[in-house]
């Protein structure tokens, strides 16, 4: 992946401390603007990731860029209290993916069919084809359910399990009180365990 256009490439320092801080950087940015390429290193493959699980590799391409020009062009609106920058981001994409609830219901209901339909009988009867066979119908279950709910909750779900904030970070990335995260989230779940839950996520990406 490359930066988005306008956004330069550099090295990058840990964010550790608060001098190599998200907020330090984007500071820095409003006088020199390529420093804001520090943001984009640190969490574009993040953002990508995050997309790409829910719309798919292609529409990641794009809302990933997308993310990261609107963040440069609005970092002078960004409260530099908030050293880490990741639920801002997160919060951008966020509603960028809020464009395609209909292309992203599809793709959990194609997800499903077909990771349902995954036919055990002509596999060879191996541990390693067992625990395959097992994913998949996850897999087929979890998109259904995640197809179903209402788009609020599904974003702080997704957020939490696949995006990895915990629940101060989504609301913060959501622009809504924790208790309404924990809200959600348990609408969401049915009373899941919200880890056990981001385990089962992982299937998601593999086979």
């Amino acid at each position: 992946m490359t930066a988005a256009t306008g956004v330069g490439v550099h090295a990058v320092p840990g964010p550790g401390d608060d001098a190599d801080s998200d907020a330090s950087a984007i500071e820095r940015s409003w006088a020199d603007p390529d420093v804001f390429a520090v943001l984009f290193n640190r969490y574009a493959d993040d953002i990508h990731r995050y997309v790409a699980r829910r719309l798919g590799t292609e529409a990641a391409d794009d809302l990933m860029a997308e993310t990261f020009v609107i963040a440069f062009q609005q970092r002078r609106r960004y409260d530099l209290a908030r050293t880490h920058a990741r639920p801002w981001l997160y919060g951008i994409v966020t509603n960028l993916v809020g464009r395609h609830r209909r292309a992203e219901a599809r793709r959990l209901k194609a997800l499903s069919r077909v990771a349902g339909t995954a036919p055990a009988e002509s596999e060879p009867l191996e541990d390693r084809v067992a625990a395959r066979v097992s994913a998949e119908g996850s897999r087929a279950r979890l998109a259904g359910a995640l197809a179903t709910l209402p788009a609020r909750n599904r974003d702080v779900l997704l957020l939490i399990a696949w995006g990895d904030l915990d629940y101060t970070e989504a609301a913060e990335a959501l622009g809504v009180p924790v208790g309404t995260v924990r809200s959600r989230l348990r609408r969401a779940l049915g009373g899941s365990d919200p880890a056990a839950l981001h385990d089962e996520t992982e299937e998601t990406d593999r086979g």
